[in-house]
């Protein structure tokens, strides 16, 4: 009776074990030299996405290990499509591991506990979180960038098309709001742009609640045109249906995380966007050289444009002719560390194409319940504020919903 329970389990584990793995891909159990060392991953969405953020992260972790002489076909372990569910990650993680992955990334933030855990329970192998703020000081870390000035300079471009169409009210389709500075900084870090251009736009942000639905995605951006009047969508969210609503409707947007032009070849400006293999090959460098000093050498990772982590994609032929000179003047007072978004300085831009020029004007940085963040002339609030307690809209962000 023992054998019998015992050939039952073993066959209960196999069918178990073969569906589990049915989520991971790779062209290769191992290799030699270089390729001996295995990087694994963990996707809230699927790794063929054509746009959007596991977009962004699989382009950054494929071309960061051409960088550094890894093969993505046999040498990159992954796992999408795991929800934010402590056990699926968990399991994902399990898997990794056992496929014998030197590095696990971990891409969406309700990652960020099971990765804590398994990291202990791991400690030969490196854990990286994206977006979150846990760490240890042996093999887990995690890496985020400023984003905020990205989109800083994505509002510059839609704060030109409100200009150009008459019409002062923006979108902005966000997965969460003032819950996460992650989402708030970026919202606000937009706005700032837009009113740079243009003193009396107004942001209206609608959020969906979740990183990725695409229907919630879609609907709050149609909520956004048909019953707010909103002539340009911006948004944090996962996929480009804000972007293809905008295009339906004959109105202008700004993408996030990748070009999404494509998609939206009418409307979309410009997008905020993350150049993920910088940090994805600094971190496989550290990793393979000595995986002890990995959080020495890298850390807790937080760069932003002068690393080339951040920017904007390229301009559309949508942009208003001021754009780029505007967009490259901010970008050069961000990269040179004489502004910074969240200070109490703030820009204006004025002139034509070809003549476009910058006034910095000390001004309080102001929430838009009156309560001054940055006293007129101050420097930018603390990356710790951007990073966890941002938790508070500026002058002219209205949340609709």
């Amino acid at each position: 009776m023992k054998k019998l329970f015992s050939l039952v389990v073993t066959a209960a584990l196999a069918v178990t074990s073969l569906f589990a793995f049915a989520g991971c891909s790779s062209a290769s159990q191992g290799g030699s030299g270089a390729s001996e060392f295995k990087v694994g991953a963990i996707y809230i969405n699927s790794q063929n996405d054509t746009s959007g953020y596991t977009y962004a992260h699989h382009h950054g972790i494929t071309e960061a290990m051409k960088t550094v002489g890894l093969d993505p076909s046999k040498d990159l372990y992954i796992v999408d499509n795991v929800p934010e569910d402590d056990e699926k990650v968990k399991q994902a993680i399990d898997q990794l591991a056992g496929n014998g992955c030197d590095i696990i990334f971990g891409i969406s933030f309700g990652y960020i506990n099971a990765m804590e855990e398994k990291a202990k329970e791991y400690p030969d192998i490196i854990f990286s979180h994206a977006t979150g703020y846990l760490s240890n000081d042996k093999n887990f870390n995690n890496y985020f960038g400023r984003i905020y000035q990205a989109r800083y300079l994505a509002g510059i471009a839609a704060g030109y098309k409100s200009l150009a169409t008459g019409n002062n009210n923006i979108g902005y389709v966000s997965a969460w709001g003032t819950e996460y500075a992650e989402t708030c900084s970026g919202i606000n870090g937009f706005a700032l742009g837009a009113m740079s251009v243009n003193p009396d736009a107004k942001i209206s942000v609608y959020e969906i609640f979740t990183w990725g639905d695409q229907e919630l995605e879609r609907q709050a951006a149609e909520t956004l045109i048909d019953t707010y009047g909103c002539g340009v969508i911006a948004q944090h969210c996962d996929s480009a249906q804000p972007q293809i609503v905008a295009n339906e409707k004959g109105v202008y947007g700004c993408g996030y995380n990748s070009d999404m032009t494509a998609e939206a070849p009418e409307a979309h400006l410009t997008a905020p966007i993350w150049n993920w293999d910088a940090y994805y090959a600094t971190a496989m460098k550290a990793a393979m050289t000595d995986p002890s000093t990995f959080m020495t050498a890298v850390g807790n990772y937080y760069e932003g444009l002068n690393a080339g982590l951040v920017d904007v994609s390229a301009l559309s032929k949508n942009c208003e002719p001021e754009t780029k000179e505007a967009i490259d003047l901010a970008k050069n007072l961000m990269k040179s560390g004489e502004w910074d978004v969240f200070s109490g300085v703030k820009l204006s831009f004025s002139g034509a194409a070809g003549s476009v020029a910058v006034a910095k004007t000390d001004s309080a940085l102001i929430a838009n319940d009156g309560k001054e963040i940055v006293v007129a002339g101050g420097p930018s609030v603390d990356d710790g504020v951007i990073q966890g307690s941002m938790n508070y809209y500026v002058e002219g962000v209205t949340q609709v919903n």
